[in-house]
């Protein structure tokens, strides 16, 4: 993400890049340009937090992996806002007040201290519910629960960190099951972001959350990019809630990672089956695909959450400081 991200700026005809953070010491030191596989730009890697807060700079695209536990990268946040730049995240952020007003307060009062604003964008969490499923509930007259299947076809993805640590397959549900613990925790709370702006944009609030999680065992050794996924331990996970509002619709969201999408039968087409249930019914299919064959599934999606993030940049940057959400116009209300 960070690399796609690097390159986007670079390329921008109306964006300069001023500064980069690397997370690793390998790159420090490296220009900007080849990290990016670019022509060098004299913009120098560094992993000192205190010359990226000394830089002047407007914003910063902030390109982390979600981190354990999910509030690990708010003093980083804190500190931008706090130095006068604007923050457009990928790694969370996109409703902090889903955590409560101390979570949300200490981050919207950073950004007004800087004069900035922040916002958390995405895909998912950050557009299929946020944007693209509020917006359609203006057609309905009535909303009984809107119902969101997301599909990840893990099986190219290279990382091993991040398919076997964050994803969490190739776990042996005999000596743990992640359903519970450290990475339950940190997708509950990711993901009650969607949550609780849902209700929200309707004009109510969660009054409760239903987790059902589900894993799918590999009957036989399975190869990946990442490596193989070994026989009886986890081929998928399907993170899985019911979110309940104090004004009737429910949103089941269901997050499912795996390594042959195959195992699932025919049930899940495209990234996202999206279903809105009331009167009338509306039934969405909304896919992301890789246009050139000898390049990586993933990057797609990878594409599509920068892209998300650099058209967001005039927006954030032009709104006032504090917390900044895109709001769907005209979506469903009580009559």
């Amino acid at each position: 993400m960070g690399r796609t991200g690097l390159r986007r700026i670079i390329d921008a005809e109306k964006l300069e890049l001023v500064g980069a953070y690397v997370y690793g010491s390998k790159k420090v030191g490296a220009d900007a340009g080849a990290l990016a596989k670019r022509d060098n730009i004299g913009v120098l890697a560094t992993n000192d937090r205190a010359d990226i807060l000394a830089l002047d700079a407007d914003v910063v695209l902030h390109c982390p992996r979600i981190t354990q536990p999910y509030d690990a990268l708010v003093d980083d946040v804190v500190a931008l806002l706090e130095s006068g730049k604007n923050v457009v995240s990928i790694a969370g952020f996109h409703w902090p007040a889903a955590h409560g007003a101390g979570y949300a307060s200490r981050l919207e009062q950073a950004a007004l201290q800087g004069g900035v604003t922040l916002a958390g964008v995405g895909v998912n969490p950050g557009m299929v519910v946020e944007r693209l499923i509020m917006a359609a509930t203006a057609m309905s007259h009535e909303l009984d629960r809107v119902s969101v299947f997301e599909t990840v076809d893990a099986s190219g993805m290279a990382s091993p960190e991040f398919v076997f640590g964050l994803m969490g397959l190739d776990s042996d549900p005999a000596k743990r099951d992640i359903r519970e613990g450290p990475l339950a925790d940190l997708y509950g709370t990711l993901f009650s972001e969607v949550l609780h702006f849902f209700a929200a944009e309707l004009g109510g609030k969660v009054t409760e959350i239903l987790p059902d999680h589900r894993l799918t065992l590999a009957e036989k050794q399975i190869e990946t990019a990442a490596g193989p996924i070994r026989p009886g331990h986890v081929a998928a996970t399907e993170w899985r809630w019911l979110a309940k509002t104090d004004l009737g619709p429910e949103l089941l969201l269901s997050i499912l990672w795996t390594a042959d999408p195959s195992l699932h039968g025919d049930d899940r087409q495209g990234h996202w089956t999206i279903r809105l249930d009331g009167r009338p019914v509306i039934k969405m299919t909304l896919d992301i695909e890789e246009a050139d064959p000898t390049k990586p599934p993933s990057r797609a999606l990878t594409d599509a959450t920068i892209a998300v993030a650099i058209n967001a940049i005039p927006h954030v940057v032009a709104a006032p400081p504090g917390l900044f959400a895109f709001h769907p116009p005209a979506a469903w209300s009580v009559a």
